[in-house]
């Protein structure tokens, strides 16, 4: 099969040229390519599909109908790889949910599902990393509610394995009664409020343990502007950590729980209009390493109830690819090389995979994308249901 007039695109350039695909492997990329079957994409991208590591089920339920579900619809969004977050129901901090999980990985027909594991159990001890790891986990996965001795001794496990260590900055004691941006609007909504520093604190705390132990360090959805500040001075230092930040973030500020919307209730809660203006920035200049859709899809019983009550998270896989172009590309944002970057290579590069590069010999895990096609994004718990978004996926080589 030949792809002719594509815009080959990848991390390290757009280029208008002929791509063969043979047995699933690109075999040859040049001009004026021959065979007998030919696609011709005049107009459209070719690009790899995107990889997302912060994904959850269902209602957070961990089971195979729900891990199905969610592999099919990342797949449809132009998401090839995604890996579950590991503190749903069950959690995954022990090889029999480990194992329950991965049985759910058989005979999967949509995006590939990899599954990190929970380094704390439910009562904040420490689970058996060693093991999980062992026995097929791709990452360990640690919320900052650990105590020093407990973080350390993850951070060791970290070291041993050469595992990069995905961590979720948060104080227990402050995010326990709120439940958005402490603010104005939360102020005038009358709604408990979450400061920035909760995450803040124990970024710089991490920062610390990543120089000490010389481990890498992915902080998931980052939400505040002084946290990325603090990651890229220690990345100047030499210290390996990065930053993940998703698409809602950098596009909707706080303002968005107007009117007790319970689809803009997030963890990590949405910034100020300032912070979300300074998020952007910070994308430009290549601060922000890797972006998310922050998946959490809920059932309406847990999201058409009181904003209190309400389940964290939003739909975000439907259409996926559209969002990032609509959002971040098509308004000049970031080009659609950096889109690949921190969509693609760089969450790549966190599971030890290879991606972002269209090249001979590689596998042909990519998509053609016309941008020219308008599409309506139909997800009800979704912040942009009812929303026209450019671009449509026409062909997925997966």
């Amino acid at each position: 099969m030949v792809i002719k007039n594509a815009i080959v695109c990848d991390v390290e350039c757009e280029r208008e040229v002929d791509v063969r695909i043979e047995g699933g492997i690109i075999t040859e990329i040049g001009s004026n390519l021959i065979d007998s079957e030919v696609i011709d994409a005049e107009g459209l991208y070719f690009m790899p599909l995107l990889v997302d590591t912060n994904i959850r089920v269902q209602d957070s339920a961990l089971n195979a109908k729900n891990i199905k579900a969610v592999s099919d619809e990342a797949l449809k969004g132009g998401i090839g790889h995604i890996v579950l977050n590991p503190n749903g129901t069950p959690a995954i901090d022990n090889e029999i949910v480990l194992e329950f999980a991965q049985n759910g990985l058989h005979d999967l027909s949509g995006a590939k599902v990899d599954l990190m594991l929970n380094t704390l159990k439910e009562d904040a001890t420490l689970s058996n990393i060693a093991i999980l790891l062992k026995r097929g986990a791709i990452a360990p996965y640690m919320s900052t509610i650990a105590k020093n001795d407990v973080a350390i001794k993850i951070a060791q496990y970290c070291q041993m394995y050469g595992v990069t260590l995905f961590c979720k900055a948060e104080d227990n004691s402050l995010i326990s009664s709120g439940v958005m941006l402490e603010g104005d609007v939360g102020s005038k909504l009358g709604l408990a409020g979450i400061p920035d520093l909760s995450e803040v604190l124990h970024v710089s705390r991490m920062i610390e343990l990543a120089r000490h132990f010389k481990i890498k360090i992915l902080f998931k959805s980052i939400a505040s502007p002084r946290s990325i500040y603090l990651i890229d001075k220690a990345k100047k230092e030499g210290v390996d950590v990065r930053c993940e930040v998703s698409v809602h973030h950098l596009i909707n500020s706080d303002e968005a729980c107007k009117n007790f919307n319970t689809t803009a209730k997030l963890n990590p809660p949405l910034a100020c209009k300032d912070d979300m203006k300074l998020l952007q920035d910070a994308l430009k200049n290549n601060q922000i390493d890797i972006l998310t859709t922050l998946h959490q899809p809920s059932s309406p019983v847990n999201k058409e109830v009181a904003f209190y009550d309400a389940a964290y998270g939003c739909e975000g896989l439907k259409n996926a690819m559209s969002l990032y172009y609509t959002k971040l590309v098509k308004s000049n944002i970031i080009s659609m090389s950096h889109l690949v970057r921190v969509c693609v290579k760089n969450p790549s590069d966190t599971i030890g995979c290879e991606r972002g590069v269209i090249k001979v010999g590689e596998r042909a895990n990519a998509m053609l994308f016309d941008p020219n096609k308008t599409v309506t994004m139909d997800e009800k718990f979704s912040l942009y249901d009812g929303e026209k978004l450019y671009g449509e996926i026409k062909k997925t080589f997966y």
